[in-house]
């Protein structure tokens, strides 16, 4: 199984330079819909529900304070099968030409992070992770 910094590393090979919200939604759309298409996670780390949205915190301890980022040393594209590589292509191809915030009010409207969200005040601080079965059955659904 690919690293979550194998993932990132693949989304900005193929996008360019993201920001780093941006980023972190199209990592959590890369799980969503392998989860969907390919039946197993394309990584193994946690996503979190945080205030604006998905966010794996593997990822963001390596690029806080960094509002853009064009390459991720830490990952390795060639480290994703085919069909992994597929599903980020997929991915961009459907979100990639939004904004990270559209994608995180995107994502504010969607079952997963709801509910992981549930009994927080919008503003307060939540490190509860996103259950991958609710990806998968909310995704699924679509």
């Amino acid at each position: 199984m690919a690293s979550v910094h194998d993932v990132a590393a693949c989304i900005l090979e193929e996008a360019g330079e993201l920001t780093t919200m941006k980023l972190q939604k199209l990592v959590y759309y890369c799980q969503a819909w392998s989860l969907v298409w390919d039946g197993k996670p394309i990584f193994d780390a946690d996503i979190e529900a945080w205030i604006n949205g998905p966010v794996v915190r593997e990822l963001y301890n390596w690029h806080a304070g960094q509002f853009t980022v064009d390459s991720w040393q830490e990952g390795d594209c060639t480290n994703l099968t085919d069909e992994e590589r597929k599903t980020v292509t997929a991915v961009i191809k459907f979100y990639g030409d939004k904004s990270g915030q559209w994608l995180s009010q995107l994502t504010h409207q969607e079952l997963p992070w709801k509910e992981a969200r549930k009994g927080l005040d919008p503003t307060e601080r939540g490190k509860k992770p996103i259950s991958l079965e609710t990806m998968q059955q909310y995704y699924a659904s679509l």
